[in-house]
């Protein structure tokens, strides 16, 4: 009897023990499962999305001239300032008239000379051939003289706005004009570079939208008038040159401008802007995508943002359920509990 009563209490005290066990080890599992890092998750969608293009440019004036002389020559005076609206025809500046006093001079003692030999032949006293080498020669002088008044005083050859002087009055001109006059209405220009993906969508006669820092919420109308026909191998660009509207010429040159472009729509992958990840210290843009309980980093090219959304040019298709919270503790192929699927 007290072996028996033996073997019942051991037997006792081994399923004491192997129920004890067992919720040890259910306490394991469950320990396991709640240091899954958590995260929450969206899908992935796809959609038509608008392509819009902006493209950095400073302002230029729609026409430039350079005011300068074809010969240096020591300025006498400059009649205008920077910042001063001018018109065509205006004198701008006036420069040393010593050598023009010498043509005329000379022009006169030519013209003189022909008079006489033209005398001379009508009474039978002179010849044809002298006639015809004084009339070449007179001819020369007056040209001569009619460059060099021009080159003496200086106009302006468009209406415009002056937008440079690099000279002072007695200073002698040289390889810099000595002012500078920029046509500022009706339109002044942008040039834009334009990547070789988008040449065949831009189109020349093309609406173009134009915003400045200066000018806050104020959106000016403009339109694209030459495309260039090269391509620049450096960036694999091309030139593309932007007319836009300057209505009270408050755009001036030098000024920095947004052009923003439509380039049709597309349909690709959009996620949230939650669910973007930068790689430090690079450039790089990840998007951690869940499937059968654990993520993979994939690498993603960035299109348009649009509100607190992104559009996807690659590395998510549509319907994959992306990470958009918790990425913090995730590392490619790390399980995850997901807490929460946002919509």
């Amino acid at each position: 009897m007290k072996s028996l009563s033996t073997i019942t209490v051991s037997i006792a005290f081994a399923m004491s023990l192997a129920s004890c066990g067992g919720k040890d080890e259910n306490k394991d599992l469950n320990h396991q499962k709640d240091e899954l890092p958590q995260v929450e998750v969206s899908n992935a969608h796809s959609q038509q999305v608008d392509q819009i293009k902006v493209y950095t440019s400073n302002i230029e004036a729609d026409n430039t001239n350079n005011i300068s002389p074809s010969a240096m020559n020591r300025i006498k005076e400059i009649k205008v300032e920077v910042g001063d609206r001018v018109r065509r025809g205006q004198v701008l500046v006036l420069l040393d008239r010593a050598n023009i006093d010498q043509l005329k001079v000379r022009l006169d003692n030519a013209e003189r000379e022909y008079n006489r030999a033209v005398q001379l032949l009508e009474i039978g006293a002179g010849t044809q051939q002298s006639v015809d080498q004084l009339k070449t020669e007179l001819d020369a002088a007056r040209t001569q003289y009619d460059n060099m008044m021009e080159n003496t005083v200086l106009t302006s050859p468009i209406n415009g706005v002056v937008t440079a002087r690099n000279y002072d009055p007695g200073d002698m001109s040289g390889s810099q004009p000595i002012l500078t006059v920029g046509q500022l209405s009706p339109i002044v220009k942008a040039m834009i570079n334009v990547t070789e993906n988008d040449m065949s969508l831009v189109k020349v006669g093309m609406p173009v939208k134009v915003t400045f820092d200066a000018y806050p919420g104020e959106v000016f109308t403009a339109k694209v008038s030459r495309i260039y026909p090269t391509v620049d191998t450096s960036t694999r660009t091309f030139k593309a040159e932007v007319d836009i509207n300057n209505p009270g010429e408050r755009i001036r040159p030098g000024m920095f401008g947004r052009v923003e472009i439509s380039l049709g729509t597309q349909e690709n992958v959009v996620v949230p802007d939650r669910a973007i990840v930068k790689q430090t210290g690079s450039g790089n843009r990840y998007v951690y995508v869940y499937s059968n309980g654990k993520v993979a980093y994939n690498k993603v090219e960035l299109g348009q943002r649009m509100g607190d959304s992104y559009e996807l040019l690659s590395g998510v298709e549509n319907g994959d359920t992306v990470v958009v919270a918790g990425q913090s503790r995730l590392a490619d192929g790390v399980a995850v509990q997901i807490v929460n699927r946002a919509e």
